[in-house]
């Protein structure tokens, strides 16, 4: 007997096919059968109507630190992801010395914005090396499967101590013992190395990265510990110093392919269209292209949308934390705290005020507090109310810019109006990169690129500002079924959230609606599919808060043919388990 037959659906199967209306059979956590199919079921659904689809692959998260109190993997679970991949962009929490986990915490609290407070009372600290790790994660079952990534910081700071974060040269003993170490993991089923070389990118402290600067040899000699593994990628996030001319992009971009060089193993690169620089990312194109022609496994990471910030008064940070006429009433209730912000003499005061300076004061608020306001009647034609109706395409003719003018009064000041208005919990979307052009024009020709890669969602980062683990739903909504013009057709779009994603992971057994495969599916309604308004919850440990986005249209996901949500509850099962690449 099946244990599930989903009948008369919709297949997208994973492969770029056009869809077929078919049953799919599962049996053991695995597909067993696509067609006509009679046999009795243990449950089946009548899927007339509904997309039954692979479950989608979610390469680029940081559920690091979460995933050692969380095992359900929210908000991701929400959004028919049904294996995720951590451990990006160089930061993670192993290996660790005892008594120097507080240095991995502020690295994570800075470049990820995620409270340290979460992280010192949710992880455990059960482990030392990066296999121990591993093994302290794997004895937890879980709803979603997950595959973990060697971060360079942790492996730098544990091999060179202090040295590291004084972005000391690592000497050619020390790229030895890391890449020992890098070795062990990858054999103990690591799925690969990341690395971060971005500006962007700063410690709690407001200090680059321990690896930001580490030099051709060190990159060098981590990439030829993945070099005759059956498996094993490498990810990269680089701001490539093109502003810095063309000569120091091309010297940044020869470490990528030198890298590539050495470890024989795909790397996959964060693509995005940066302010200012717009053009950056068509660069990065025409390398990749050159590479890829030359034979050189090279794929970008893309996202689905703007890359941009939350703001709000409950938010990790918004243009008035600095002013001390907010400062006074910051410590009051949100709906108390905007009905003072509304009282005319206080708002008149506080828009006359300037702004304390906040980058670099030594605590987790980003320096972009002070960007926004050293350029907010600029900036402001790029800064959008999130309304019920989640436009992620605004114009910018919604902006406050706009508003502003039309009421006469300064952007400063309309921004405050919204957010001071009723409880207080208006929003605003800020889109940093891939918004230049005020649409995501350069977005759908990223997603057309044959080398592209769905992911860049930060699914378990960023929490207090960001919510993009619902790129996923995304990429069904806006880019397949509303835009309209240049829709992406749903059986490439369903193939780039699964069947590609699998195969730069080297992950053969799902991505794919096949006998055979693991009964990794979602069954979503179309008509319903929708993503909802990102809420800000206080569930992290030490009461931290972050902002959690769920769907609508989700009618079922499985996981190993084992049911972990329907229509947004989550189930008691728990099938999910860290993949181990390389085993068997």
């Amino acid at each position: 007997m099946l244990d599930w037959l989903l009948k008369n659906g919709t297949v997208v199967d994973g492969t770029g096919a056009l869809p077929f209306v078919a049953d799919v059979a599962v049996r053991d956590g695995k597909i067993v059968a696509v067609g006509s199919i009679a046999q009795p079921a243990k449950q089946t659904i009548d899927a007339t109507g509904l997309w039954i689809t692979p479950g989608f692959i979610d390469i680029h998260t940081h559920y690091d630190g979460q995933a050692t109190w969380d095992d359900c993997f929210t908000p991701s679970i929400y959004h028919g992801v049904t294996t995720l991949v951590m451990g990006n962009c160089g930061v993670g929490f192993a290996p660790v010395r005892p008594g120097h986990e507080d240095g991995l915490i502020k690295l994570m609290e800075g470049v990820e914005d995620i409270p340290g407070a979460a992280l010192h009372e949710g992880i455990r600290w059960n482990w030392e090396t990066f296999p121990q790790y591993m093994d302290a994660l794997a004895a937890t079952p879980r709803s979603l499967d997950y595959l973990v990534q060697v971060p360079h910081d942790p492996l730098r700071m544990y091999v060179m101590g202090e040295r590291a974060l004084a972005h000391t040269a690592a000497t050619p003993a020390e790229i030895d013992a890391m890449a020992v170490l890098l070795r062990q993991a990858l054999e103990a089923g690591a799925l690969g190395l990341s690395t971060g070389r971005s500006d962007n990118h700063r410690t709690s402290e407001g200090k680059d990265t321990p690896a930001a600067n580490a030099s051709a040899q060190e990159l060098t000699g981590l990439a030829r510990a993945l070099k005759g593994l059956n498996h094993g990628v490498i990810q990269v996030v680089s701001d490539y110093n093109l502003l810095q001319g063309p000569g120091e992009f091309d010297a940044e971009f020869d470490l990528v392919e030198t890298m590539a060089h050495a470890s024989g193993k795909p790397v996959s690169l964060t693509w995005l269209q940066r302010d200012p620089g717009g053009e950056q990312y068509l660069h990065i194109q025409a390398r990749v292209d050159a590479a890829v022609a030359q034979g050189l496994p090279l794929y970008l990471q893309t996202a689905a949308r703007g890359i941009g910030v939350l703001i709000g008064l409950e938010a990790s940070f918004h243009p008035f934390m600095g002013f001390a006429s907010y400062k006074a009433v910051a410590h009051l209730p949100l709906a108390q705290r905007a009905a003072a912000l509304r009282e005319p003499e206080r708002k008149a005061r506080l828009l006359q005020e300037k702004s304390e300076r906040l980058a670099g004061d030594g605590s987790a608020i980003p320096p972009l507090v002070d960007l926004l306001l050293a350029k907010i009647e600029l900036i402001s034609g790029r800064m959008f109310a999130l309304e019920d109706t989640l436009n992620y395409e605004p114009s910018v003719m919604q902006s406050f810019l706009v508003r502003a003018k039309q009421l006469g009064i300064s952007a400063l000041e309309a921004i405050y109006d919204h957010l001071c208005a009723g409880s207080g919990d208006g929003l605003i979307y800020f889109p940093i990169f891939n918004y230049n052009e005020g649409s995501l024009d350069t977005v759908r020709r990223m997603l057309d690129h044959p080398r592209a890669l769905s992911s860049l969602s930060d699914a378990g980062a960023h929490v207090g500002t960001v919510c993009d683990a619902s790129f996923t739903t995304f990429m069904l909504t806006h880019w397949v079924r509303d835009r309209g013009r240049d829709a992406l057709p749903l059986e490439r779009a369903v193939e780039m959230l699964t069947q590609r994603n699998a195969r730069y992971l080297g992950l053969t057994d799902r991505g794919v609606i096949a006998p055979g495969m693991r009964a990794d599916l979602n069954a979503i309604d179309p008509a319903q599919l929708s993503v909802g308004l990102p809420k800000l919850e206080h569930d992290l440990p030490a009461g931290g808060k972050r902002f959690v986005q769920k769907a609508k249209g989700y009618v079922a996901t499985w996981v190993a043919g084992e049911q972990v949500q329907a229509n947004g509850v989550i189930s008691d099962a728990r099938p999910g388990q860290l993949v181990r690449m390389g085993q068997s």
